[in-house]
């Protein structure tokens, strides 16, 4: 079960002297050999540690396969809000939920159970982040912007991305667990994946909740137009698909908020991913139709320029 590892990777992580290196030691207890990369970047509001696992596949891209590559990112502003608030934030979710996932990833292949594909596992650890005011419940902030996460976050060799974000400062899926979005790829909104839906039912039992986007939410940030959070930010930044995986309640809850972690929510999150995973990297898992896709481009041209903040008139 993933919920050993959620439990475990919670108590690591609150505390404010969690770091991408005390991240990094405790999955090389699992397996001293999984490539763990850690990185220190300053901004302009503190520092953070961004986290990279690559845990391989039996037919991966890393050993010279040609298994497909799913991406796994944690996204959050921070993990902790300290001084202003004491503990772990539920905006934290997301890293949690990442490195969760990592943890049970790298267990599975030591028991026999490795993927068919390369899994890349991406997220910052920030134990003390700046809040942002937000309607209608205050944001977390980042010591660093989001291009700064995208570099660091996204991979080129992620052939598909699910982006976990806490998503609960919301009044638009008033449900406790997590929802997924439809699939975002270079501008576009795309149908919801079938295959993720029955992934969802598969894994959680309950008939499949979906995250309502709009075309503001898949624009980059700062450019002044609301956001429900940045869980689609990946899709700004690369040409591979996206699908939020968002951690939600029935209530809206502040991202700044301690004791909002509900470990079995992000269990299921953690599951939900980790089963794609397993059907992905044999292609038996497509986040996207890739005719539609061709069409609509045929049809209806480029919407790249919705990856960029666009222009001013």
């Amino acid at each position: 079960m993933s919920l050993k590892y959620v439990m475990e990777v919670y108590e690591l992580m609150d505390s404010i002297h969690v770091s991408g290196e005390v991240v990094k030691d405790y999955l090389h207890a699992i397996n001293p050999d999984v490539e763990v990369t850690v990185q220190t970047i300053e901004g302009a509001k503190g520092s953070t540690d961004f986290v990279k696992i690559v845990v391989k596949g039996k037919n991966g891209k890393s050993s010279g396969g040609n298994a497909p590559t799913l991406g796994i990112i944690g996204r959050l502003g921070g993990i902790g809000a300290r001084p202003e608030m004491t503990g772990f934030v539920s905006d934290g979710d997301g890293a949690l939920a990442c490195i969760a996932s990592a943890a049970k990833t790298i267990d599975m292949a030591l028991k026999g159970d490795q993927l068919e594909g390369d899994v890349i596992f991406t997220t910052h650890i920030c134990p003390i982040a700046p809040t942002l005011p937000h309607d209608p419940v205050p944001f977390m902030d980042s010591p660093v912007n989001i291009g700064v996460m995208n570099q660091h976050e996204i991979d080129p060799d992620m052939d598909a991305i699910l982006s976990i974000d806490t998503t609960k400062g919301n009044q638009v899926c008033n449900h406790k667990g997590f929802a997924i979005t439809p699939t975002v790829k270079e501008g576009y909104i795309l149908k919801i994946s079938d295959d993720l839906l029955n992934i969802y039912k598969q894994s959680t039992g309950i008939a499949p909740v979906v995250l309502p986007i709009t075309t503001q939410d898949i624009t980059p940030y700062g450019n002044g137009l609301f956001h429900i959070n940045s869980i689609l930010q990946p899709a700004v930044a690369t040409t591979s698909p996206v699908v939020g995986v968002a951690i939600t309640t029935e209530t809206a809850v502040a991202g700044c908020a301690t004791g909002a972690t509900h470990v079995v929510d992000v269990e299921g999150a953690v599951r939900f991913s980790l089963e794609v995973a397993k059907v992905f990297g044999v292609n038996k898992c497509s986040f996207y139709d890739k005719e539609q896709f061709e069409l609509m481009e045929k049809l209806y041209g480029s919407m790249h320029h919705l990856q960029t903040k666009g222009s001013e008139v």
